[in-house]
């Protein structure tokens, strides 16, 4: 998973940093500071902050090998 921010977009309303802190971290008021290949574990939490962006500021992909190992897995 790769997460890239468009921070010229994030507006600072710091939903992401409720949802998925270990990922996302606010500094001062505006400031966002991200993780953009955050653990396996995070997500979850990394989707739902996205879809929590009011500005939706946050992409999320996948990466082109670990999207071939899961359909290889699926077949």
């Amino acid at each position: 998973m790769q997460i890239v921010v468009d921070l010229n977009r994030c507006q600072g309303y710091a939903q992401c940093v409720f949802l998925a802190p270990e990922v996302f971290e606010l500094h001062g008021e505006e400031a966002l500071m991200y993780t953009p290949a955050p653990p396996e574990g995070q997500r979850n939490r990394v989707r739902l902050a996205a879809a929590a962006c009011p500005v939706q500021a946050i992409l999320v992909g996948e990466q082109a090998g670990a999207e071939t190992a899961v359909d290889a897995d699926v077949r």
